[in-house]
């Protein structure tokens, strides 16, 4: 059964009825953790009160080695400027790697180091790619600190294969989708808040009541810290008001607490497995960038929604918006012309 919420975090109820968290792994001190539920300062705080702990618990590092580097690393603002999900992602990496080689100089590591790394990944590209963008972090940040004069990551490239990515879904599964789970499902309200919000599932996971005031959505997202701001859509609306939702999470558990990114993924995943789509929480973000740039929305409108910037995600689906409407208004000049 998945985890109610992250591991070692507690709620407790003051005396005037607040809600509060607080971080506490085993026996040890108990941490206070501010800020809305969800939010990037409350995601920032678990992690920070997650490390402090973590590294209570661990040897010191002898000086100059590659554990020790990546101890300091993990102490910087750099680290702490990274989103929850980056961490939790770079933590496992650095993990395995500190299991063969948490001795050795991290001075001493070079270029070729780094090749034959990804060398010994060659059969996992995409996890050889975060390797090396985890390294990349590491060493930028060491040089940065003026303990290395060079980056052994610095030219270094990783290719991978070509993909589509996520699935996007069809108009055809979603409507599937629904015929399974009726309105007032849980389920169906998730469908309904990752396609009419375009939240990521770890987003989505986290919205609650408390980021809906005058029927506008605000909310910062987790991945990049940026704020969306955008009107609830009265499906959206009508779809939550016939539903039982948690306290401080729309998609709750069947207790009504809220779920982790992960727990929540692979229960959506399940819910998709019986309404038999192929569908996953971020290809219904895929469906509602398609759906918006077909309907006409502009990159600037579409990084609004998302909460993306630079105009390079928001362009591939305009694009091939307007590539399909070239195309319907120009196939006809394809045809004979029977008046020559």
């Amino acid at each position: 059964m998945p985890r109610p919420r992250p591991p070692h975090l507690h709620l407790e109820r003051t005396r005037h009825g607040k809600v509060v968290f607080y971080f506490r792994r085993g026996k040890g001190a108990r941490i206070r953790i501010r800020g809305a539920y969800g939010s990037p300062e409350f995601l920032d705080a678990y992690e920070s009160a997650r490390t402090a702990t973590a590294h209570q618990r661990a040897p010191r590092a002898a000086a100059g080695t590659l554990a020790w580097l990546i101890a300091r690393y993990e102490d910087s603002v750099a680290w702490a400027r990274l989103s929850a999900t980056t961490k939790r992602q770079r933590e496992c990496i650095f993990k395995d790697a500190v299991k063969s080689e948490a001795d050795y100089p991290f001075t001493k590591i070079t270029k070729a180091a780094i090749v034959a790394a990804l060398d010994r990944r060659r059969a996992t590209p995409f996890m050889a790619k975060a390797f090396l963008k985890a390294m990349h972090g590491l060493f930028w940040w060491a040089v940065e600190a003026d303990l290395i004069k060079t980056d052994p990551t610095a030219g270094v490239h990783c290719r991978v294969p070509r993909t589509e990515g996520f699935h996007a879904w069809t108009e055809e599964e979603i409507a599937k989708f629904e015929t399974r789970w009726p309105i007032g499902s849980r389920e169906r309200l998730a469908l309904a808040v990752l396609l009419y919000t375009g939240l990521r599932r770890g987003d989505a996971s986290m919205l609650g009541r408390q980021h809906i005031r005058d029927n506008v959505l605000t909310f910062r997202t987790a991945k990049t810290g940026s704020q969306i701001v955008i009107p609830i859509l009265p499906e959206l609306a009508a779809i939550i008001a016939a539903t039982k939702t948690g306290d401080l999470a729309l998609i709750a558990t069947e207790h009504g607490r809220p779920m982790t990114k992960e727990s929540f993924g692979n229960w959506f995943r399940g819910a998709c497995r019986a309404a038999g789509v192929p569908g996953s929480a971020h290809g219904l973000r895929k469906a509602g960038a398609t759906r918006a740039a077909n309907n006409g929305a502009t990159v600037a409108q579409l990084e609004a929604i998302f909460g993306w910037s630079g105009g390079g995600m928001a362009s591939l689906y305009t694009r091939r918006a307007d590539r399909t409407r070239l195309a319907r208004e120009a196939i006809h000049k394809l045809g004979v012309w029977n008046g020559r």
